[in-house]
């Protein structure tokens, strides 16, 4: 097997950081009226600024596959340009279309070479399916490097023509024509953006680092459905998906909009992903003490200390010193965010020979996490 590392990350933020009083003037109004969900949202998530592919005008600057082009043109220079690249491996919550796949549609941008390409589907744990897969390929000697990204573009999404209808039809029925909190949680959360590593088998550049291990973890066998978009969740924990639904239903129920279960996120996020740490660190005779700087991505700053006493709770604490985030000045970029942090510590020049990384990923969907640990060369 060949040994795998990261020897280049690149990012992306499309356009100027949005304050939070300007995110209802990027998004817009629903029903006219200032959100009170936000200012709950925003104090407890603790994100200051976040990125929109919207100008100043609210028009559309670049959709996903446009920001991980971005992200992949910066990644490349005269000594290794696009066209050497063999593999194109791209996640995210948020492709442009269901078909062609969203790697298609980045390679397409591109216009370098003919090249395999991967599309792992899924929500924030896609960035990291994207990696693994690349990881996987250089190691079983099926490519020389690989290009993984992770991006979202949700700011369309969120906007409040998506609503509309929905808000239209209640008033129709007399009844008050308020958003579910679980359609509004995230519209205060999510942020647009694109990250990109390049992978290689040989250990290049001045702090290349090498991927030691790799591991993921579901308990969808055990959880129902708690993040979905493109359908709706019953009364009985199933999912109904948007296809069963009559055409007319898909904007008045908001069906395509991203939506959370807010309850059964705090019930179970935080003691599976820590459950899940746990046994993905000891089947790798890790020890918290060997961790130099650990990346978990947490859509929201309300979760990190329950996070942390959650460690305290099943005895993998990983100090506070140890800790690195972004997600108060970058906003939560889904399957892109493990990337872009990534690539801000290594760009602060903390990083010394030996120190080593563990990047933490959970995925709310239907509750999913993946790990990489990673070793500075």
């Amino acid at each position: 097997m060949n040994a795998v590392y990261i020897t280049r990350i690149s990012k992306f933020l499309p356009n100027n950081p949005i304050e939070n009083n300007q995110m209802e003037e990027k998004l817009g109004l629903i029903d006219g009226k200032t959100s009170k969900a936000r200012r709950i949202v925003l104090r407890n998530n603790k994100i200051t600024t976040r990125y929109y592919a919207i100008d100043d005008d609210g028009n559309v600057t670049h959709n996903n596959a446009q920001l991980v082009s971005e992200a992949i043109e910066l990644l490349c220079d005269k000594d290794f340009g696009k066209n050497k690249i063999e593999l194109l491996s791209c996640g995210t919550s948020s492709p442009d279309q269901m078909l062609p796949s969203h790697a298609s549609m980045v390679h397409g941008y591109l216009k370098n070479v003919n090249l395999e390409v991967n599309s792992p589907s899924g929500a924030c744990c896609s960035g990291m399916n994207a990696l693994k897969y690349g990881y996987m390929a250089i190691m079983s000697n099926q490519v020389n490097n690989a290009v993984c990204t992770g991006s979202e573009r949700m700011s369309s999404r969120m906007s409040a023509d998506m609503y509309e209808d929905e808000i239209s039809h209640l008033k129709k029925l007399k009844e008050t024509p308020v958003l579910a909190f679980k359609k509004e949680f995230l519209r205060w959360m999510l942020s647009d953006g694109a990250g990109a590593f390049l992978l290689e088998n040989e250990p290049k550049g001045d702090f290349p680092l090498k991927i030691e291990w790799m591991k993921g973890y579901s308990y969808a066998h055990e959880l129902e459905v708690c993040m979905y978009a493109g359908g709706d969740k019953l009364e009985d924990g199933t999912l109904k998906p948007w296809a069963e639904y009559p055409v007319e239903d898909w904007k008045k129920k908001s069906l395509f909009s991203v939506k959370q279960d807010v309850k059964l996120l705090s019930e179970n996020i935080l003691v599976k992903g820590v459950e899940s740490l746990k046994d993905a660190i000891e089947k790798n005779s890790i020890k918290p003490k060997d961790i130099t700087y650990y990346l978990p991505h947490v859509s929201s700053y309300y979760f990190r200390d329950r996070l942390y006493d959650e460690m305290v709770k099943q005895d993998i604490e990983v100090p506070w010193d140890n800790w690195f985030m972004n997600l108060d000045k970058v906003g939560n970029i889904g399957a892109g965010s493990i990337y872009i942090m990534l690539e801000e510590l290594v760009a602060s020049g903390k990083l010394k020979k030996g120190d080593t990384i563990l990047l933490s990923v959970p995925e709310s969907a239907r509750f999913s996490y993946a790990y990489a640990f990673l070793t500075v060369c």
